[in-house]
């Protein structure tokens, strides 16, 4: 039985916690969600959403969105990624994620290493957040299936990538269509689509 994760991080009532999904994928947005639970929130299948499969993630989200004292989900998209650079757009979708929460947090618990502050909210960064902290598991949770949705939305204007398979992500699958059809507008021209970039054509 894996251990209960942990409520949070600093003493005050409404502190999110933060994450986000998509960074290392060559089309899409980069997705944020941002989440305060309530006090003494626990669900057993909760935990770091690259943990769990489909059906646990969709079963959770319901329980999350409904259950939370606030939640909401930020994104950047392909053409933001490619000229700010993915780490800052990872930043901006998880402010844009927090000021939709209401109320606003106090405090903000971070998945990773680094993070831009948010206004003048106190924040931690936490290394694999996502398994030890409830909230950022939960953030991840509904990072994770809202980016999902949205890549199986973009599968039927552009089927022949299968992102309702890959969701975007550099799998051999994914760069032999690259290879094949071009790049579409939904991918990021700042990553490395192919080795060397070859035969690729980008639309205006």
């Amino acid at each position: 039985m894996k251990p209960r994760l942990l409520a949070a991080l600093s003493q005050h009532p409404l502190e999110a916690g933060c994450d986000e999904a998509g960074r290392g994928c060559l089309a899409g947005p980069v997705v944020a969600a941002a989440v305060i639970l309530p006090a003494g929130f626990h669900h057993p299948l909760l935990n770091d959403s690259k943990k769990l499969n489909h059906r646990q993630r969709e079963l959770l989200r319901p329980v999350i969105e409904t259950s939370a004292v606030a939640w909401a989900v930020g994104l950047v998209s392909p053409a933001e990624i490619d000229e700010i650079n993915i780490l800052r757009a990872s930043f901006l979708a998880m402010h844009r994620a927090l000021s939709q929460l209401m109320p606003q947090p106090g405090f903000i618990a971070v998945d990773g290493n680094r993070f831009v502050s948010y206004g003048n909210v106190e924040h931690s960064c936490i290394v694999q957040g996502d398994s030890q902290y409830a909230h950022i598991a939960a953030a991840s949770v509904l990072a994770k299936t809202h980016r999902d949705a949205m890549m199986e939305t973009l599968h039927g204007e552009f089927p022949h990538y299968n992102w309702n398979r890959n969701k975007g992500y550099p799998t051999s699958e994914h760069r032999l269509a690259i290879r094949k059809h071009g790049a579409s507008s939904h991918h990021r021209k700042s990553f490395t689509l192919l080795p060397a970039q070859q035969n690729l054509e980008f639309p205006e």
